[in-house]
């Protein structure tokens, strides 16, 4: 029960490395800080889709293992 719960800890690293990678992807692309905040957000929340989207894929290949 606990090396889930484990594991599922391990996935607040991702939250740091998705907000400064977001940021910096949107300040490449735009000047006004509004847009960049827009961006990084849009950008931030299609990431974060993508890895849960992986996630859900790869728990249940495990599982039905």
């Amino acid at each position: 029960m606990a090396l889930p719960l484990a594991q599922v800890n391990l996935m607040w690293f991702a939250v740091p490395l998705i907000i400064v990678i977001s940021l910096v992807y949107a300040a490449t692309h735009h000047e006004a800080m509004r847009p960049i905040l827009t961006h990084a957000a849009r950008l931030a929340v299609m990431i974060s889709g993508f890895m849960l989207a992986i996630m859900v894929v790869l728990a249940i290949v495990a599982w039905r293992l």
